[in-house]
């Protein structure tokens, strides 16, 4: 796996599923000058990332294994990208978080599919959607984290 610069990675305690049918994109989620004591809540200004490859998949079956390899918790959200809209525009509330109206999926469980309470550090979580051609945005909607960073386009063909 491919380190950003500047961040500190948690050791990986659980794995995702291997091979499973259709595309599959891995998502790294992570976050720099933190520490195991840190909570969900981030300060704007924190320095936080979300990284998909590939960033272009078929339409179809989309397996989204996504790894936490930061010391926040961390959750993944897919949102449909409005025609003519860019990643990294939406506005947070003030809980720090953005609308999921439309969500067409989530990863938040620890070591498991599916939703769940946030991944843990230095977990996997992951699930499978059937999406449509379009354009989707990758985001982490814990309190602040999109606004410190934390999404990215994912383009369906």
């Amino acid at each position: 796996m491919d380190h950003e610069p500047g961040y500190e990675y948690s050791q990986l305690s659980c794995g995702a599923p291997t091979s499973p049918p259709g595309s599959t994109v891995n998502v790294v989620l992570g976050d720099m000058g933190m520490n195991r004591m840190t909570t969900g809540i981030a300060p704007v200004g924190a320095h936080m990332m979300l990284r998909a490859t590939p960033t272009t998949v078929p339409a179809g079956q989309v397996n989204l294994l996504v790894s936490n390899m930061g010391w926040r918790p961390h959750e993944l959200v897919v949102l449909p990208l409005p025609v003519g809209a860019a990643t990294g525009e939406r506005v947070p509330g003030a809980d720090g978080k953005i609308d999921e109206s439309g969500s067409v999926g989530e990863v938040s469980a620890s070591c498991a599919e599916g939703t769940g309470d946030g991944l843990a550090p230095g977990t996997v979580g992951w699930t499978s959607l059937t999406l449509q051609a379009g354009r989707f945005e990758l985001v982490c909607n814990l309190p602040n984290h999109y606004a410190d960073g934390m999404y990215q386009m994912l383009v369906v063909t």
